[in-house]
């Protein structure tokens, strides 16, 4: 992505207009090359999706008619105010005709930390730890490494708690000595005092951030989060619309009866 005219404007010019509807932290709905609309109580953003995404369309002066490609985020977060931003991203789509990919909140922000880096040395590998607030006293995460305009996945996309997300970035921050560790999205001021203990291991700990893509740098936000989309749909690469909760049940089915119990039952 340069600083010149960015590879989304470009796409969306030649592709058509491109909506982005995202509901895992609170509501962002916005029009590519426009400021998105944000909606942070997850209590009301569910009956704001649709006035909200009428409101968008109508500011950057279109009709539903002509949005081209709908980008919606996917999680991971919450499940019931995630999948009410995909089924109203899906109703819209099939309602309109548009494209419709899915992404996921957590690699765009490494996309992210590799733009705002800017003037410094990009050919410099840099970890990236992504975040989303899990709730119940947990994140949601990824790790990344990000040298030039490559972000490589290093661990699997989880919910975990923070010491035990803490013990996982040490593991591959081993294994990638002298590299500094960029900490990025809601949650990461929250538990601060957790990457503490990542600086007293040694681990370069640059930077600490709790905003994301999508809330924290407008437009360009936006720009950045449908790009990733875009990518993987150049390259062939799958763009799945399912839900990202990734929690673990909190029932389990009950244990097989005791075989005292059967005999009596007989």
């Amino acid at each position: 992505m340069s600083s010149g005219e960015s590879t989304v404007g470009a796409a969306a010019r030649h592709n058509g207009p491109i909506l982005v509807v995202d509901t895992s932290f609170g509501l962002t709905i916005g029009i590519v090359g426009h400021e998105p609309l944000h909606e942070a109580d997850s209590r009301q953003h569910v009956e704001k999706i649709e006035p909200y995404i009428a409101r968008a369309i109508d500011e950057a002066g279109l009709r539903p008619s002509d949005i081209a490609t709908v980008v919606v985020g996917t999680g991971p977060a919450p499940f019931t105010g995630l999948r009410a931003g995909i089924v109203s991203a899906k109703a819209f789509a099939f309602a309109t005709g548009a494209e419709l990919l899915g992404q996921d909140v957590l690699e765009p922000q490494a996309w992210w930390d590799w733009e705002r880096r800017g003037s410094q040395s990009v050919s410099v590998p840099r970890l990236v730890l992504t975040l989303n607030d899990a709730r119940r006293k947990q994140l949601y995460f990824q790790v990344f490494e990000v040298v030039n305009d490559t972000v490589t996945p290093l661990s699997d996309m989880d919910i975990q708690y923070p010491q035990t997300i803490v013990d996982r970035v040490t593991e591959i921050a081993v294994a990638h000595p002298g590299v500094l560790l960029d900490i990025l999205g809601h949650g990461a001021e929250k538990y601060a005092d957790m990457w503490e203990s990542l600086r007293q291991s040694g681990i370069g700990v640059n930077a600490v951030d709790d905003g994301s893509v999508i809330h924290a740098d407008g437009s360009r936000g936006l720009e950045i989060f449908a790009l990733t989309a875009l990518r993987k749909r150049e390259k062939g690469l799958p763009t799945p619309t399912d839900p990202l909760y990734l929690r673990r049940p909190d029932v389990s089915l009950p244990p097989p009866l005791k075989p005292v119990l059967k005999t009596e039952q007989k």
